[in-house]
């Protein structure tokens, strides 16, 4: 059985999931406001993405260093397989439970 996750957990994963090749900290934390509307502080976010990578949902690997950055380098995330195992199941489980509720939340459609 995949592991469960928790909503922040499926949230930046499936930031990472659409961020692709770009997905680093200051990216997710971006893109999670955009879309989300979720604040989160990059120690949030980092933290989260290391925990992740600890239960081999993610992995990560490190870009070349930019003059941008004071000759530091970005950390890039991905989703492993097992992670976007899990990720699938969680959103299916959550679909399962919503479904035929539509109409008892106002503003909220079925994809």
């Amino acid at each position: 059985m995949p592991p469960v996750l928790g909503e922040f957990e499926r949230l930046i994963m499936l930031t990472v999931l659409r961020l692709g090749d770009d997905a680093y900290t200051g990216a997710v934390r971006e893109d999670l406001q955009a879309r989300a509307g979720r604040e989160a502080s990059p120690g949030a976010v980092f933290t989260t993405l290391e925990r992740l990578e600890t239960r081999g949902l993610v992995a990560s690997r490190y870009g070349d260093p930019t003059p941008e950055r004071g000759g530091r380098r970005k950390r890039y995330y991905r989703l492993r397989a097992d992670g976007r195992r899990a990720l699938a199941h969680a959103l299916e489980i959550e679909r399962r439970v919503a479904d035929g509720l539509e109409d008892q939340l106002p503003g909220w459609q079925r994809s």
